[in-house]
């Protein structure tokens, strides 16, 4: 009896903090009790046809097999897919767009680039918005700031009825220069929302302030074409969350990786387009800071696409123009590279007999044939599974149960047409998805200028360790690290994130000291909203501000990113500031211009509020060899070979072993090659290292 009082006063006494991110085939759970340091996790298939019931689902599933109690969750972290999606499948809401008369055709014409100017056969996707829908409006605003026309009125009244006769549900308002000037923008969205209180209405400045009318056009009207979307999924979520009795308020990863409520997700739905992308790499960030990692190349595979980023210093990198489906984003985002190669990516064999691999994906209805869920065309997940790398314990922590045999038929009816066994085919179809990667990752190093001998490769997500050693085997890198929980690393992203706002304004001025009063003024207005932003999410702590610069050398047409130190702005002397853009000049580019003029164009500010310190259990090592659970053969490229399978929960820190191997675990299976020796370090982590 006195055991079963302590467990319920523990019960009752229980701090749970919960990170969820939802997927294309799974939504993933990672749950702390932070009084004990217990970590429970969790994989559950999505419900494509009912998004949110697979939140519940598993919040169920957490509180049967774990003691999860959701009336003791603290903190609700969620990131979400249902914005991106939106992008990719074309479903958002009708919508009209009111710009410059004269100025209808800027979003077609964007900026005249050919997505693969390589292509014969490349072509420029079509708007998301029609030219029908646009509506030019009288109206202009000097590059200053000053008014030179009114808007008309008149103008914007037919214009409003036109959009609802054509079926308009929101209304985007871009003008010129409005990031000097907001004014007209404001004054027209306040008509629009008089004459048709039942349209919703965002304007360009207010969702992201930027020089360039394209780059802001095209970011107001990604936030307006999913806020339906966004803003009812998110309306159930609470509704749901309340219901099970969360007192927890929900909180949103955003595309750069921090954190905001529901409530301004509901409005600011551009900021979680890439919010489970970015969670990943902050997941992964932080296990590297845990591990002391410092350089680390990020594989996240999921069942639809392959993510890269990399991690230097301990921290990821950020930018801005990250392609959303085929638009550009230009909101600071957490740097990701993507690719259609997934564990759910279909295969198949083209009129000229070619294998090809991806983009399209099975995804989690009827997914992967060897699931048994209906899906009959071989996926990367089948060809592990023929090769025999997959396939020897369940699966999502007991969720599927992986058929072989069907499996081997959809391989079967790719190999009959390519001539081949069904092993090779199987290998095939492997080396076609590591080579896809191993292309977007040269490209990636090459952008950044770095040298991945001198990386870690952390694969994690549930398709991650299945390629991740292979891909680094063909990279030349030395070292492989996969966290104890990879296929739930992006919710654990969720759980440790900051709250993370971005600010900017753009001031287009030279640098010099007569300029820096008005640069500092407007740092210190940015600082202003930047503390508000972070009290308006509930936090009252102490905030960190990191500023940085857009700065170029006149003549030039685009500005680079150059952090700054606050103090800098104290002084009168802009010295340490040109300095610091001549070295971010000279990095990127290998050259710099000491004696060319300065330009200034906008201040960044990130307003960070540090979310919960937690950490990891270390364990001594005790070196000692591993003990395989048993031996399986498996088709290791030219022949079958007889492997060692481990089970992960039996390894302990200090563990060795050498592939090729098998690790089977809840969430995942790692795939290790022969040349690698194993170690499992005092984190839980299992770590790779290859031969010269």
């Amino acid at each position: 009896m006195d055991g079963a009082i302590a467990a319920d006063e523990a019960r009752k006494q229980a701090d749970w903090k919960v990170g969820v991110d939802i997927g294309g085939t799974f939504i993933d759970f990672c749950a702390l009790e932070a009084n004990s340091g217990r970590v429970a996790s969790l994989k559950v298939l999505t419900t494509p046809e009912d998004p949110g019931a697979e939140l519940m689902t598993g919040l169920r599933l957490l509180a049967e097999r774990e003691g999860f109690d959701p009336t003791r969750m603290t903190r609700f972290v969620h990131g979400t897919t249902v914005g991106i999606n939106t992008i990719i499948q074309r479903k958002g809401a009708p919508l009209a767009l009111f710009t410059n008369a004269g100025f209808e055709d800027v979003i077609e014409l964007a900026r005249l680039r050919m997505p693969d100017m390589y292509s014969l056969f490349c072509s420029r996707p079509d708007p998301l918005i029609s030219r029908d829908m646009v509506f030019g409006i009288p109206t202009r605003m000097r590059a200053d700031g000053s008014e030179s026309q009114a808007p008309d009125m008149v103008a914007v009244e037919k214009a409003v009825a036109a959009a609802k006769a054509n079926g308009a549900l929101g209304i985007i308002v871009c003008f010129l220069h409005a990031w000097r000037n907001a004014a007209q923008e404001a004054s027209v969205k306040a008509a629009i929302a008089r004459l048709a209180p039942d349209l919703f209405v965002f304007s360009s400045a207010e969702v992201w302030p930027v020089v360039r009318e394209y780059e802001r056009s095209s970011t107001a009207i990604l936030n307006g074409y999913v806020h339906p979307r966004v803003s009812s999924y998110l309306t159930a979520l609470e509704a749901r969350l309340k219901d099970r009795g969360v007192p927890a308020r929900p909180m949103l990863t955003k595309s750069n990786g921090g954190l905001m409520n529901a409530a301004e997700g509901k409005r600011a739905c551009v900021n979680m387009l890439l919010s489970g992308t970015a969670s990943g790499v902050i997941g992964a960030s932080w296990l590297a800071r845990q591990a002391g990692e410092n350089r680390i190349l990020t594989l996240d595979i999921g069942g639809t696409s392959a993510d890269f980023a990399l991690i230097i210093d301990g921290e990821p990198q950020f930018g801005t123009g990250e392609l959303i489906g085929e638009f550009p984003l230009h909101i600071p985002s957490v740097s990701v590279s993507s690719i259609g190669v997934g564990g759910g990516s279909i295969a198949s064999v083209d009129a000229q007999t070619v294998l090809r691999v991806g983009p399209e994906s099975a995804g989690s209805t009827p997914g992967p044939a060897c699931y048994g869920r209906g899906g009959e065309r071989a996926t990367v997940t089948d060809a592990m599974v023929v090769c025999g790398w997959l396939g020897h314990s369940e699966m999502a922590y007991g969720q599927l149960r992986i058929d072989t045999q069907l499996a081997h038929r959809a391989v079967g009816d790719l190999a009959a047409r390519l001539g081949r066994t069904v092993e090779q085919t199987a290998q095939a179809i492997l080396d076609i998805a590591v080579s896809e990667m191993f292309v977007e990752v040269e490209k990636l190093a090459s952008r950044a200028g770095v040298d991945l001998r001198d990386f870690t490769l952390m694969p994690f997500g549930g398709g991650g360790p299945m390629l991740g050693a292979f891909l680094a085997r063909e990279l030349g890198m030395k070292r492989v690290m996969a966290p104890r929980r990879p296929g739930v690393v992006s919710a654990l992203g969720g759980l440790v994130a900051d709250l993370r706002g971005d600010f900017i304004r753009t001031v287009f001025t030279p640098l010099s000291g007569a300029t820096l009063p008005a640069i500092r003024e407007a740092f210190e207005a940015l600082a202003h909203e930047g503390r508000g932003w972070l009290a308006a999410q509930g936090h009252d702590a102490a905030a960190e501000l990191t500023l940085s610069c857009d700065m170029r050398y006149f003549g030039q047409s685009y500005e680079i990113e150059v952090v700054l130190s606050p103090e800098w702005l104290t002084d009168d002397d802009v010295a340490p500031i040109e300095q610091a853009f001549h070295l971010t000049h000279q990095r990127l580019y290998d050259f710099h211009d000491p004696d060319g003029e300065v330009e200034l164009v906008d201040i960044r500010l990130s307003a960070i509020g540090a979310g919960p310190k937690l950490s990891l259990p270390e364990t001594e090592e005790v070196d000692v060899a591993a003990i395989p659970a048993r031996r399986l053969p498996v088709y290791t490229g030219l022949r079958v070979e007889t492997v060692d399978l481990h089970d992960r929960q039996a390894l302990v820190p200090g563990s060795t072993f050498h592939g090729p191997a098998v690790v089977v675990q809840e969430d995942t299976t790692f795939a290790i090659p022969a040349g690698a020796q194993a170690r499992v370090d005092r984190h839980l982590n299992l770590l790779l290292t290859f031969a010269e």
